[in-house]
């Protein structure tokens, strides 16, 4: 179901909004005949004055079902952000980085969430629709080896022929040989079981395997559920053991950055000052989430977890500092597409600005912490 909010909802109180032939007219004060209202006049020029312009909507989808970690969007949508650029947000679920970046590539939607090695290998098989980041959602990677406390599996290096679970082809699991290979891990050594995603962190605590390669704001709230906690597993992010992971970005289709690029600029600072409020004040950005949410799928505990996850190891990183709320360096960017481009086994390493495009950015002054 697309969800929308619409901006001028929030900045008109105190009028009837009709909606005739398409556009908004605003009612003044009921008349009486025996009593004319002698601020008629004034009310009505206020009305006039008050009524935003027509909003423009951008189609938005994100990676998967709306979580914790989709604070930022629904806090700028809540907060007016989007509407103080003009921006109506009408944003649909997703059903994995290929799927959203898929369609973001056929035109279904503006902009949307996706994963920037995912966009990087699509677009050396899609030459004719290439796509572009313009903003990092998650300045780290999610990608991560985990295994319980009481498996001993305590270093990397414990892992040499250990069994691990994962999906034939998620993406912990394809870029493991340039993980291993970084720790010292002979990668050959592991036995690889393959397992559907929603069985993946029961078939740990059961024992079926010694450790599970994942994303960890999926894995570790699943986890959290199950009765381990973050004091009762071991976590090797992927960042932390020298690959030099982004996570999701917002992406487009470089035909629409080319043709709206004001509108581009609109979202993303909307979006990134929705991402300053998470960062500033987690639980009332969480609320805006929840507002939104639908039905059983949303459970406000697993997804504050998963919120709170995301705000201690995502979002920011140590270059944030430096470059700023959805920004990238240069350099980490021209590594870590050189060691994706090895994981995934394309044939060629993209120029960076060909992935990521910055110009689209707000100025640094509001994009830092």
């Amino acid at each position: 179901m697309v969800q929308r909010w619409k901006g001028y909802q929030q900045l008109v109180t105190g009028l009837a909004l009709l909606t005739l032939g398409g556009s908004l007219l605003s009612c003044g004060p009921t008349e009486t005949a025996d009593a004319p209202d002698p601020t008629e006049d004034a009310a009505e020029t206020t009305a006039e004055d008050s009524a935003p312009a027509e909003l423009e909507t951008v189609s938005f989808t994100l990676s998967w079902l709306l979580q914790g970690v989709d604070a930022p969007l629904t806090t700028a949508i809540e907060r007016g952000y989007f509407a103080d650029q003009g921006i109506e947000v009408a944003f649909d679920r997703g059903f994995g980085s290929a799927d959203s970046i898929t369609k973001i590539a056929a035109g279904q939607y503006d902009i949307g969430e996706g994963d920037l090695y995912a966009m990087m290998e699509f677009n050396q098989e899609n030459p004719d629709t290439p796509l572009v980041a313009v903003a990092m959602k998650y300045s780290r990677s999610p990608l991560a080896v985990v295994s319980l406390a009481e498996s001993g599996l305590a270093e990397p290096t414990d892992l040499d022929s250990a069994s691990m679970g994962a999906p034939a082809g998620d993406a912990a699991r394809r870029l493991w040989p340039v993980f291993s290979d970084l720790v010292g891990v002979d990668g050959d050594s592991v036995d690889w079981v393959n397992v559907e995603p929603r069985l993946r962190e029961t078939l740990l605590v059961q024992g079926d395997y010694d450790a599970i390669a994942c994303f960890s704001i999926t894995c570790l709230p699943a986890l959290d559920v199950l009765g381990f906690g973050e004091d009762e597993v071991n976590v090797f992010y992927y960042n932390d053991f020298g690959l030099e992971l982004y996570g999701n970005a917002l992406i487009v289709r470089q035909d629409f950055l080319d043709e709206n690029p004001e509108l581009v600029e609109g979202f993303v600072a909307a979006y990134l000052a929705g991402m300053q409020d998470t960062l500033s004040d987690p639980d009332g950005a969480f609320d805006t989430v929840a507002a939104f949410a639908e039905g059983d799928l949303f459970d406000p505990e697993v997804e504050r977890v998963r919120l709170d996850l995301a705000i201690e190891t995502l979002y920011t990183s140590d270059e944030t500092d430096e470059v700023g709320l959805g920004a990238v360096d240069p350099d980490r960017l021209a590594t870590t597409l050189e060691q994706a481009a090895t994981g995934f086994g394309l044939s060629d390493v993209p120029e960076a600005d060909l992935v990521f495009n910055p110009n689209f950015l707000p100025p640094l002054d509001e994009r830092t912490l």
